[in-house]
């Protein structure tokens, strides 16, 4: 049995198993205090009984009007504790909190192109690609796209926030506001 709870400033020194994957964007550690001072409940840790560090998500609320939503920064579970369902019941946590108290139009993400597992998770969770954002992702040799995904919440009953082939609209890096 494993918990869900907020994430603490001490957990920084303990997620390394977690955050040390080739897919996962690591930040500085000013850039996690930060979101934990800005929105420690859009913030969140799994643990197990020992309290363990499994999995851990990342988010914020950001945008004005209708483009107020929720957006994940950063979510990812290690190796070991993968294909247990622990991303989807930490996405579940973002997505109501973006919700209520938070009262967003949709959540959003970014998500490297070539990441078919993650792409194909999201789109599982009602997630759909809204544009294609041209070397988002810089990389050592070449940039990579990302697909920013959205799904739609209750407050945005016109589905305003998702469009249909967003993939092949296509936005540099720059145009990419909030």
């Amino acid at each position: 049995m494993s918990s869900l709870r907020q994430f603490k400033a001490t957990d920084l020194f303990n997620f390394n198993a977690i955050n040390l994957d080739s897919l996962t964007e690591t930040y500085n550690i000013s850039f996690y205090l930060s979101y934990l001072a800005r929105w420690p409940d859009l913030f969140s840790v799994q643990c197990t009984p020992n309290n363990n560090l499994m999995a851990y998500v990342m988010g914020k609320a950001e945008g004005k009007g209708t483009d107020w939503h929720g957006h994940v920064t950063a979510i990812t579970v290690a190796p070991e504790y993968r294909r247990l369902g622990l991303a989807q019941g930490m996405m579940d946590l973002l997505e109501r909190v973006s919700e209520y108290p938070y009262d967003g139009y949709f959540v959003d993400l970014f998500v490297r192109r070539s990441n078919k597992v993650a792409i194909d998770f999201y789109t599982q969770l009602g997630y759909s690609i809204y544009r294609t954002v041209a070397g988002y992702y810089n990389g050592e040799t070449e940039n990579e796209d990302a697909f920013d995904m959205r799904k739609p919440l209750k407050r945005d009953v016109n589905r305003e926030s998702v469009r249909e082939n967003g993939e092949n609209f296509i936005v540099q890096p720059h145009e990419v506001q909030f």
